[in-house]
């Protein structure tokens, strides 16, 4: 930079950063806006409602027959994933509603388990469908705003899913599966 010079401060040139992403879009700089593919969207979402209220149930199930010391430690961990996954089946059923579709009512079959391994292994390999199934409603939502927001939303709960199987791996001293 030569001597005397200096950076301009945001702002000085009097563009918005709005006004530069519009230039680019206009002069082809940027991608065109994909809209959400929405029934695409809608039944894939519809689908992980099944799995989201099974995840709800199974967490509360096994959180309230776990006995022992097993209660003592991991009890109150999987009730709060439970009300963790209610909360989320919330926001995707209020998502459903808002985006124009009819919020599915099936709820994905529970099972209860003779061991606490047992039923920890099931968690983690429900939970692994339940992540998967989240993130094949991605590539249908599109770039637009209200369709970035729901891809966002997705990540979020994604990301807390993988959490709890992460956990739950580790309680049962094994790696997390992450080839699928």
């Amino acid at each position: 930079m030569p001597a005397g010079s200096r950076n301009p401060a945001p702002g000085e040139f009097g563009w918005s950063a709005g006004f530069a992403l519009l230039l680019l879009r206009h002069e082809g700089g940027m991608a065109e806006r994909d809209p959400m593919e929405l029934e695409e969207a809608l039944r894939a979402l519809n689908r992980t409602l099944a799995l989201q209220a099974r995840s709800a149930l199974a967490f509360t199930h096994v959180a309230g027959s776990v006995r022992g010391l097993a209660h003592q430690a991991l009890g109150a961990q999987l009730w709060r994933f439970a009300t963790e996954e209610l909360d989320d089946l919330r926001r995707l059923v209020e998502k459903v509603v808002a985006l124009g579709g009819e919020p599915a009512t099936d709820v994905a079959p529970i099972r209860n388990h003779e061991s606490l391994e047992d039923a920890l292994a099931w968690l983690v390999e429900t939970e692994t469908e339940a992540v998967e199934a989240l993130a094949d409603v991605i590539p249908h939502t599109g770039n637009e705003g209200p369709g970035e927001a729901l891809e966002h939303r997705l990540e979020h709960i994604i990301m807390r899913k993988q959490e709890q199987v992460d956990t739950l791996s580790r309680a049962l001293g094994e790696p997390t599966n992450r080839s699928g």
